[in-house]
């Protein structure tokens, strides 16, 4: 069974809308782990749009489970993960006009400086995750950096418009799955997912984590945090 990292950026969200106090993402994240979450993510980017630098060091002496730090391949953000040494890092794509990370990291096209950075970050005694597009050459070039693991955006499963398009993707993600695990890659996926589709995702063979955090949020306005992450926890664990 996958464990469940729970992305809480989407509270920050709400907080930074008003630029106050609250609600305060450390909260949900305790209340995550209450829930059953196996794991915290949250990306601090490079323009602070949700998660700012206090959040981080508060959840660092907080959070009771892994901690997973989604950042750029930069030099702010290596000097700021080897200061605060989460648990993991996932190396994600980050460009300032986005509004959710739109595709997986290019490790092919930037191979010299996502090896610097990760290179860094291991010798530092953090794991590295790269966050790439389920596709095999990246795979393969994710494993010549020799990183612990990958994350798989499942972007376009969740987004498909009709069966026939979703089934195919599927197959996609199932694929490259294998493929990284021959690969000897820790197997982790996650973007787009929610409620409705992220069964089959779960039940795919060497899956080793799934990260969610949209989905999980949107529930929590309705029926309170450590519920949401409940339920969604039953389903990924079914």
């Amino acid at each position: 069974m996958p464990a469940l990292g729970v992305n809480i950026d989407h509270v920050a969200t709400v907080r930074q809308a008003r630029r106050t106090i609250e609600p305060d993402p450390v909260w949900a994240a305790a209340l995550a782990e209450l829930g059953g979450a196996d794991g915290i993510t949250l990306h601090l980017r490079e323009d602070r749009r949700h998660i700012q630098d206090r959040d981080l060091r508060v959840m660092k002496e907080t959070v009771q489970v892994k901690m997973n730090l989604e950042m750029a391949a930069t030099e702010e953000m290596t000097r700021i993960a080897l200061d605060v040494r989460p648990g993991q890092v996932s190396l994600v794509p980050e460009k300032r006009e986005e509004v959710t990370t739109e595709g997986g990291l290019d490790v092919i096209g930037n191979l010299t400086r996502v090896q610097e950075y990760a290179k860094r970050l291991a010798d530092g005694g953090i794991e590295v995750s790269l966050f790439i597009d389920p596709d095999e050459r990246q795979i393969d070039a994710a494993h010549e950096l020799g990183v612990s693991a990958v994350e798989l955006h499942t972007g376009r499963y969740a987004d498909a418009e009709d069966p026939k398009t979703q089934e195919q993707e599927f197959l996609t993600l199932v694929k490259a799955g294998a493929h990284a695990v021959r690969q000897g890659l820790v197997l982790h996926m996650g973007h787009g997912l929610t409620y409705r589709n992220v069964s089959r995702i779960a039940d795919i063979p060497d899956l080793c984590e799934l990260n969610i955090g949209h989905s999980i949020v949107a529930r929590a306005v309705m029926v309170g945090f450590t519920q949401a992450v409940r339920e969604m926890k039953a389903l990924v664990t079914r």
